[in-house]
Parts: C-alpha cells; structure tokens; sequence
C-alpha cells in the first residue's frame, strides 16, 4: 500500500521485525547510492558502470529501477530493463531481471526478496507479460521462473541451462516465442 511519501511499505519477517522496509523507484539523487550498494555487494564495480550505461540505452523503462530502503538508509537496488527474444524471423520484446544487490549487512533478511516481489508486480502492472533472468537456480525458482529452455528460449552466451529462467506474468505469454535473448548493448560491452 502507498503511504503518504507515495511509497510501497512492506514489513518483512526478518531478523529486525520492527524495521519497516520501503521499495520505491528510484530517484536523480539515488544513482550513487545506487553505485554504492551494488559495488558493497558485488565487491567490483561492473555493476554499477553497467546501470549508468543501461540508463542512457534504449533498454531504459522509467519506474522499474527500484530501491529497498529504512528510514534511515537505502539497503538494497533492483533494476527491470527491455530486452527482446529473436526468432524465426520475429522480434518479442520482454523484461530482464539484473542486477540486483542488497547491502552485506541486511543480506538474508529477505530485502531481496521483498524486492522481486514487488518488482514483478510493478512489471506486470507497467503492461509486461514475462521476464528472463540469469540467476541462481535454488532462488529465482521460488518467485514462478523455470529454466527459459521450457519455451526454446536460448541465452547468448554459453551458461548452465538451470541458470536462464523466464516467468510468464501472463500465462501463454511466452508460447511461441522460441528464440534466442538479444539483451542491450551495455550488457554485452560492460562487464
């Protein structure tokens, strides 16, 4: 539910209970604390080199560039950009899930999570009907993905097949719609 900031409060059961946690979208002032807590938890700073360049790209989407924060502090990022599926002579568009980070201290305290959650919401509810994701195979599962391979959807790069995953917002959305994942410039020239 939006509060007065126009923010979504959520109180996840986590090692702090009492600690509210907000997931808004981003603002101008967030970019480097958006940088800092990608490069604390990532431990480099690919990540935020490549947030800035996706930014700039046309696989921006206004609003899904959403951040976990207290009161006090932002403590987690997760960004939603356009990305298409190519096959058989068409062209899909759909969603990727990347990068998302969550501050060392507050990491298993389901702010990631909380994060996922209401991103998908806030996809579907931006009109997006599915969304692929390079991730760990033992966490994205429990929000709907399974292996993109389901739907002949192919990654371009080689990576352990449990690892690509697609989640359907509407179901069907993704029949016929075999192909391999064309992603934005910057994920290609950043690492």
């Amino acid at each position: 539910m939006p509060s007065r900031n126009g923010w979504i409060v959520y109180l996840p059961s986590m090692a702090q209970p009492s600690v509210p946690v907000f997931i808004r979208s981003e603002e101008p002032e967030d970019l480097p604390l958006i940088d800092q807590i990608n490069l604390a938890a990532f431990g480099r700073s690919g990540e935020g080199k490549l947030i800035r360049a996706l930014r700039e790209s046309d696989a921006w989407l206004p609003g899904l560039s959403l951040l976990a924060a207290t009161a006090e502090e932002v403590i987690g990022h997760l960004l939603f950009t356009r990305i298409h599926i190519v096959g058989d002579g068409q062209v899909w568009p759909t969603v990727a899930l990347a990068p998302m980070a969550v501050l060392p201290d507050w990491q298993g305290q389901q702010i990631g999570t909380l994060l996922v959650q209401v991103g998908l919401q806030t996809v579907a509810r931006e009109g997006h009907d599915s969304v692929i994701v390079l991730g760990h195979p033992d966490y994205y599962p429990r929000f709907g993905f399974v292996p993109a391979s389901q739907w002949g959807i192919r990654c371009p790069f080689p990576v352990p097949g449990e690892a690509f995953m697609a989640l359907e917002l509407e179901e069907g959305s993704l029949s016929a719609k075999a192909g391999t994942v064309r992603y934005s410039k910057p994920f290609t020239e950043i690492s």
